[in-house]
């Protein structure tokens, strides 16, 4: 199959373009407001991006007040039953926005209503929702919205497990110096816990070139640091002619001038190759910060999760990566209590945290997903148990991460300056190549730029520091 049948055509576009005018035309001189809900991940947050943008250019305005939208769209999440439970109960309050003004328009969209029972919910239990589409369908949000400004019938779109990437988008960006750049979506390996490979479909990459100039644009525009997105960036280009790597598309960005950061979210270990670790040693643009989630330190479990390795595997990339990349700051995800986990299931996490000494890990006690494998697996672990195995992997995660902070004293680091903080307009907090969090003072605005700071204090989950 050719690559091209990835991607939305360019008469398709076109004709969205077509529906963008039409609703601009009819909402001219109404002055109206459009509002963007987003629940979940990093790419939810930037298909809001997207969301924004189309919008934009359809001549609504954005705001950050629902209550006196025009136009609303809730952008859900499925990771988690909870997230779709809160999803919905976000949902349901718009209901009053309904009825105090019949022509706003609610449209659903993301992860939730890309299953069907989801979707049918929606269609017979809140009938005030005018669209509801998955994640493959963002770029017709222009004809959604003209239909629903039109009376026309309420519209849900049975999504498909291969949707196709949609080039040209318009996007409104939440920061002006942080971006988020997808460059594919959906995931092909089926790990038992996930959901994701069947609300956001197989793998699909986007040509490396639009890749390139987007963050040649974002570059040229002042962003310094930039996040490459996808479910596991490191199988990118499979399904692309000639197949390029993640480390081709890396050794590309790199060429490109200017002082800027580039981060990955989020690598699979099956896929980390030595190419890529070069790739990530040889240029100054690319973090020294590489997130790879470890889920789970016990062979037995790694392998009743389909991760397709190892912790022999995982410690020879951790080790490689330490060899090449000197300072290298190590992140990771770990879930306790996955079904059948012994008590020496988690003593091997606990063995491969101590041994990798990762700056920070994000741990999650398995919830049930329904639709995945892991959700009817035999050897549930109670939640009392899973509870106490949380709060001892993060009391061994704490006291490394306070060590590894506290080295850091006296040293000067890089970092980009986030904004100020809430409760003292003359403290800033900024972030490291490695998103460890620093604190400063100043009686400049230093917002959005790149400084030097030495260390003179740390805590667990902080560093404070002067310029």
């Amino acid at each position: 199959m050719s690559e091209d049948m990835n991607f939305v055509t360019v008469q398709e576009m076109a004709q969205q373009a077509e529906y963008t005018k039409k609703v601009r035309d009819m909402i001219k001189d109404k002055q109206l407001k459009a509002f963007v809900y987003t629940l979940g991940c990093q790419q939810n947050e930037a298909d809001s991006e997207r969301i924004r943008g189309i919008f934009l250019s359809m001549g609504y305005t954005v705001t950050d007040d629902e209550e006196i939208a025009d136009l609303i769209m809730v952008n859900t999440c499925a990771i988690r039953e909870h997230a779709e439970k809160r999803a919905l109960s976000v949902i349901g309050r718009y209901k009053h926005n309904k009825a105090r003004n019949p022509d706003t328009v609610i449209g659903v969209c993301g992860c939730m209503p890309a299953q069907g029972h989801r979707s049918e919910q929606l269609k017979h239990s809140y009938h005030y929702v005018d669209f509801v589409f998955g994640t493959g369908s963002l770029h017709k949000i222009p004809e959604y919205v003209y239909n629903a400004l039109n009376k026309g019938k309420r519209i849900f779109v049975a999504e498909s497990d291969k949707p196709k990437i949609a080039e040209g988008v318009p996007v409104v960006r939440e920061s002006s110096f942080k971006a988020w750049v997808s460059i594919m979506y959906g995931c092909n390996n089926f790990c038992t816990y996930c959901i994701v490979p069947y609300v956001r479909g197989r793998e699909r990459s986007r040509k490396m070139q639009d890749v390139i100039n987007e963050v040649r644009t974002l570059v040229n525009e002042g962003y310094k640091d930039i996040t490459l997105l996808g479910q596991n960036v490191n199988s990118y280009g499979k399904d692309l002619d000639g197949s390029p790597t993640i480390a081709d598309l890396l050794n590309e960005i790199s060429k490109i001038e200017g002082d800027f950061w580039i981060h990955l979210m989020t690598s699979h270990p099956k896929d980390a190759s030595s190419a890529l670790i070069d790739a990530i040693s040889k240029s100054d643009k690319i973090a020294n910060h590489f997130h790879l989630p470890l889920q789970s330190g016990s062979d037995t479990v790694l392998k009743r999760m389909n991760r397709h390795y190892d912790k022999e595997k995982y410690l020879s990339i951790v080790k490689e990566l330490k060899e090449k990349n000197e300072g290298i700051v190590f992140t990771t995800d770990i879930i306790v209590g996955f079904p059948g986990e012994s008590e020496r299931d988690f003593e091997d996490t606990l063995d491969i945290v101590k041994r990798v000494e990762y700056d920070s890990i994000y741990t999650f006690q398995f919830s049930p997903r329904k639709g995945t494998a892991a959700y009817s697996m035999d050897d549930q672990i109670p939640e009392d148990v899973k509870k106490e195995r949380f709060e001892r992997l993060n009391e061994v995660q704490n006291e490394i991460s306070k060590a590894k902070n506290e080295a850091m004293i006296g040293k000067t680091v890089k970092v980009l300056v986030e904004g100020k903080s809430k409760n003292n307009d003359k403290i800033y907090s900024s972030r490291t190549e490695g998103n460890k969090i620093v604190h400063f003072s100043s009686d400049k605005d230093l917002t959005g730029q790149f400084i030097n700071i030495k260390i003179i204090r740390a805590d667990t989950f902080a560093l404070y520091g002067e310029i």
